[in-house]
């Protein structure tokens, strides 16, 4: 008999590098493993509409990423992409369920594709709302920055927030302004689950955001955009790219990125910026349950909804 979803996630805790780690389950736990992935400054509770829609279906996991939500913040301050990516396989490893779908939001998608290039046996399928990464024409002008002045560039700017004192709010809904600031599709009603969800008060009655403001500063070291391409040519599961026509992301279709993926389809939505599966939530299920069931089709397209 299986186990009926939970009305409300159940939150767990897991240590990876030293970190102490936290993710939502949504229960149903005989059902094929779906884990979604949230974005940088985001929070695991981002996917509470997506995992309410897919959770009769899937057994929904949801992790904080390190320095996020009510996930532990690095002792350094320093958020390298190989330590996220270590911490997504080590869940995955826990779960102990493969083969595992995934679905990553910008930073998380990023994390997600690069786990799909190192294990790509582990994985039934992937999405990725534009976790492409920077695009050739920005990578391209990186390029041209040299790696001395990268560093130098990244010391004084990590010195100069070790300055700062972490943003406060003295309302809920000053809070809920910002977010609203941040992507003008939310509806009031979004808004404030993604803040109450995104913040902690303090002592004196004032908000803060719940990450790290380290992960504003990104090391050098942390991993480069231009070796991502290698990660998605040994993908081996199909992949859906989604995009927000509104966004500022590049298209992986007109920049030619998509021909590096062995099976990658990309679907464009219209009226959606960058978190597009808040700003066009039922059109991106549409698209989301036939392309996890297999009932979608795999090819190599751009479609725009």
């Amino acid at each position: 008999m299986d186990t009926p979803i939970a009305p409300t996630p159940t939150s767990h805790f897991y240590t990876s590098l030293r970190t102490r780690l936290h993710y939502l389950d949504w229960g149903n736990p005989s059902a094929p493993t779906l884990i979604l992935v949230h974005g940088g400054f985001d929070h695991a509770r981002s996917w509470d509409w997506t995992a309410r829609a897919l959770a009769r279906d899937y057994h929904v996991i949801v992790p904080d990423l390190r320095g996020h939500g009510d996930s532990g913040w690095a002792q350094d301050g320093s958020y390298m992409m190989a330590n996220f990516v270590y911490d997504l396989a080590l869940l995955i490893d826990l779960l102990d369920r493969p083969p595992v779908t995934l679905l990553g939001h910008s930073l998380g998608g990023a994390i997600c594709l690069r786990y799909a290039g190192l294990f790509p046996e582990k994985l039934r399928r992937i999405v990725a709302i534009e976790g492409l990464g920077l695009s050739p024409e920005r990578l391209k002008q990186k390029a041209e920055q040299s790696d001395t002045d990268v560093w130098r560039e990244w010391i004084e700017s990590r010195r100069a927030s070790a300055r700062r004192t972490q943003r406060r709010y003295p309302t809920i809904e000053a809070a809920i302004g910002r977010m609203r600031e941040r992507n003008e599709h939310l509806s009031v009603e979004q808004a404030l689950h993604l803040t109450s969800h995104g913040v902690n008060r303090n002592e004196d009655g004032s908000y803060s955001w719940k990450f790290d403001p380290y992960l504003k500063i990104m090391a050098p070291q942390a991993g480069s955009d231009a070796d991502l391409p290698e990660f998605w040519r040994r993908i081996a599961c199909p992949a859906l790219l989604c995009l927000g026509a509104d966004s500022w992301a590049s298209n992986p279709v007109r920049d030619g990125r998509i021909r590096h993926f062995p099976n990658a389809r990309l679907v464009e939505f219209a009226d959606a910026g960058h978190w597009l599966h808040h700003d066009q939530f039922d059109r991106f299920i549409g698209e989301l349950r036939p392309f996890l069931s297999g009932e979608a089709s795999d090819s190599r397209t751009i479609v725009g909804l």
